[in-house]
């Protein structure tokens, strides 16, 4: 039997030997795919990279992702070496591509920093802290290299790991997913920034699908590689079209996801050591300086700060400041809107706030901060004179129809908190005024037809009730708006808007103080000047639907006339106006109506005022004879007492001794300036008798040990000091007469407080 011969067996391949790609891949067309992948993964980094747009715009991410897309991808192919299916080790390709990062970005956004030496530092602060200041930044954000290298990081490493994973393995989407989370990034930071994305969607689901095609199947197979992706060009762009077109359409259910919703906003802060409420007096007194010209479409009154916060003493900010790239965003409010382009120069306006009409929608040529609620705007540095900056505002448009039906008082958070009426910075209690105010409030109020009419009754009865008057001291704490409501009825703009929102609140109307400007001078060609003289205030209340609605309770400043030195010289106020006054009207069903008078002199006082002078001079002695003689008989007794309750038996004690000495007066000795208590009682029972000195000696002895003794007076010795007083007195009424006392009485000496300079007298 024959043995048949054993097979060859092939040689062992060592271990170490790299693993070639299998011949498909190595051929022509593999080669192809491979390349042709490398280019789909570079562009969905690129796409991915695009999606920032809404973060940083347009301009700013085009050339970021360009970079950060294609220099990764193309390292990754060099590394894979001359054949595809042999790429180098993994670990090497990472290490290269970190330098590699590294020297793209530093050449590209932090090559200022090159030659400074700090580049590590500005590298390693931007990696930690950019995602933050992205998230707490209104959009679209500054293009600033610390901001955007998490856009770069987040692309180069989408790229790089798109492309190791086409090279590196057979899948086939696999290499989309490192951009598709880099999309993710970019779509959840961009959420609530300016443009939209579905472009962006429709190109990377057709770069996926190509992606697909391109790595499937065998080149043999379906007709070969040129008819596959004839195939898969169509496909791709059918796909991209219908997610294009479709996507807008798509009903998607909830509320989007926002991280900054997660992410705390800085705290609220000072961000001027003096208040623009401060700088109202000042600029009123010096008002030919000019502060800033405005280039307008049209006239309007600039807003300067927005005061809602009252602490009892001052209005400040409580507005959570946020950077901003250029874009302010919208209010919130339903109603007509219109555009208004304004290009601000700064002249001689101190402090950060910066002038625009409201509402500002966006504001290019200065680093701002902005209040997102209110839209105030705020230079990061104090302003320069020369600074130029162009704003444009969405201002709203009223009409008669916003306050048809019923108007009533906001109720959400941000109306809560300007309804505060603080006790004051460390009180204890609440002050007397409020109640005051409220009081007054509510009598000026009486009747009104809701919030609205209250509001504008308080508007009108201010307007009338106080005088416009520059000279005036600024303050507006609790006692400085007494004192203007109650006494001096004069003030500026500071002292009627702050006492209308002060009011308001008493009668739960949300409200706030406005600091800004009249449009101001025409200087020519369109420009305005703007000068310390135009300054005003206002307050606003919130309504419910309506927003902040401007109030006007400053009347006009006497001596000045024009409709530029008008509170509400804009023509939007002037609409607001009429369309406030309309609405009233109809509301109470055609009937005008007015506010209380303020309160005046009685008419019956008025006609008083028109009698002869003589008849109150006839009539003077009916009313001034009584009252002296309750005077001279009363304000003895009430002395008599109050002495002999003093709070420390010393005082007693000399409170008895000066009863003395008016007794002693009732017989003529009325000069003690120069004796001491014992003469005074040696002289005193001369002229009542020898049972008067021994009571004023005893007295004097009482009186110079409560003077001089080192131990205190006890109780016993000054009920004994007052007896000796009553014996006096009742032994001087036994010696002069009770007639001869009651006439010294009735003398208007008498009345005459001589505590403490007898009791001088007398040591």
């Amino acid at each position: 039997m024959t043995t048949p011969a054993p097979a060859a067996v092939p040689d062992a391949v060592p271990a170490t030997a790299p693993v070639a790609a299998p011949a498909a891949e190595r051929s022509p067309g593999g080669l192809v795919r491979r390349h042709l992948s490398l280019v789909i993964t570079a562009g969905l980094a690129a796409v991915a990279g695009l999606a920032f747009h809404r973060v940083f715009g347009w301009a700013a991410v085009v050339p970021v992702a360009a970079v950060a897309a294609v220099v990764p991808t193309v390292l990754a192919a060099l590394l894979a070496g001359p054949r595809a299916g042999r790429p180098w080790p993994l670990w090497i390709s990472l290490v290269l591509s970190v330098l590699a990062w590294a020297g793209a970005v530093s050449l590209t956004l932090f090559r200022a920093h090159l030659a400074d030496g700090s580049l590590p530092r500005v590298i390693g602060i931007g990696l930690r802290d950019s995602w933050k200041g992205i998230l707490t930044t209104l959009l679209p954000a500054p293009a600033r290299p610390e901001l955007l290298v998490l856009m770069h990081v987040l692309v180069w490493l989408a790229a790089l790991a798109g492309a190791e994973t086409a090279l590196r393995t057979s899948l086939r989407v696999a290499p989309c997913l490192p951009a598709l989370a880099a999309f993710g990034v970019a779509l959840a930071m961009g959420v609530g920034g300016p443009g939209s994305n579905p472009p962006l969607v429709a190109a990377a689901a057709a770069l996926i699908v190509a992606l697909a095609l391109v790595r499937s199947g065998a080149e043999g197979s379906a007709g070969g590689l040129p008819h596959r992706l004839t195939l898969g060009a169509a496909a791709t762009a059918a796909l991209g079209a219908l997610v294009l077109f479709a996507g807008p359409y798509v009903p998607v259910s909830g509320d989007r996801y926002d991280p900054r919703d997660q992410v705390q906003a800085p705290p609220p802060q000072q961000r001027d050591s003096v208040s623009p409420l401060d700088r109202v007096g000042g600029w009123l007194l010096s008002p030919d300086e000019v502060l800033f010209t405005v280039r307008a479409d049209r006239p309007q009154n600039w807003r300067l700060a927005v005061l809602d916060r009252f602490d009892g003493v001052t209005w400040t900010s409580d507005g959570r400041f946020a950077p901003t790239g250029s874009r302010v965003p919208p209010a919130g409010e339903d109603g007509e809107r219109r555009d208004v382009g304004q290009r601000v120069t700064v002249m001689n306006l101190p402090g950060i706030w910066v002038p625009a009409a409201d509402r500002p929608r966006s504001v290019e040529g200065l680093g701002v901060v902005v209040d997102p609620v209110n839209g105030t705007l705020a230079a990061a540095r104090p302003l320069r004179s020369g600074q130029s900056y162009h704003v444009t505002s969405s201002v709203r448009q009223w009409s008669e129809k916003d306050f048809t039906g019923v108007v009533r008082q906001a109720g959400d958070a941000e109306a809560r908190a300007a309804l505060e009426l603080p006790d004051g910075p460390g009180a204890q209690k609440a002050p007397p005024q409020i109640a005051e105010f409220r009081a007054l409030a509510q009598r000026v109020a009486r009747g009104a037809d809701g919030p609205l009419q209250q509001a504008q009754w308080l508007e009108e009865w201010l307007g009338t009730y106080a005088r416009y008057d520059v000279t005036v001291s600024p303050g507006h704490n609790y006692r400085q708006l007494d004192f203007f409501l109650g006494q001096s009825r004069r003030g500026t703009p500071e002292h009627f808007a702050t006492a209308f929102a002060v009011l308001a609140r008493t009668l739960g109307l949300p409200t706030r103080v406005v600091v800004g400007f009249r449009p101001g001078r025409t200087a020519g060609d369109g420009l305005r000047e703007v000068r310390s003289g135009d300054v005003i205030v206002w307050p606003e209340v919130r309504f419910a639907g309506l927003g902040w609605v401007p109030f006007d309770p400053t009347p006009k400043r006497q001596g000045r006339s024009g409709a530029d030195d008008d509170v509400a010289a804009g023509e939007t106020l002037q609409k607001l106006e009429q369309a406030k006054r309309n609405a009233a009207s109809r509301n109470r069903g055609g009937k005008a109506t007015r506010p209380p008078e303020p309160p005046r002199a009685p008419a019956k006082a008025a006609e008083e005022a028109s009698r002869p002078w003589w008849v109150y001079a006839a009539a003077s002695p009916v009313v001034l004879v009584p009252s002296y003689l309750v005077a001279v008989l009363v304000i003895p007794v009430v002395r008599r007492r109050r002495r002999r309750r003093a709070a420390t038996p010393a005082l007693r004690i000399a409170g008895a001794w000066q009863q003395a000495l008016e007794h002693l007066a009732d017989v003529g000795l009325t000069t003690v300036r120069t004796l001491t208590a014992h003469e005074v009682a040696r002289f005193g029972g001369r002229s009542v008798g020898d049972d008067a000195r021994a009571h004023l000696g005893s007295l004097a002895d009482l009186v110079d040990r409560a003077r001089f003794a080192g131990e205190p007076s006890d109780q016993r010795s000054a009920e004994a000091a007052w007896l000796h007083s009553d014996e006096v007195g009742r032994l001087v009424t036994a010696r002069a007469g009770r007639a001869r006392r009651l006439r010294r009485r009735l003398h208007p000496r008498s009345l005459r407080r001589r505590v403490h300079a007898e009791t001088r007298d007398s040591s």
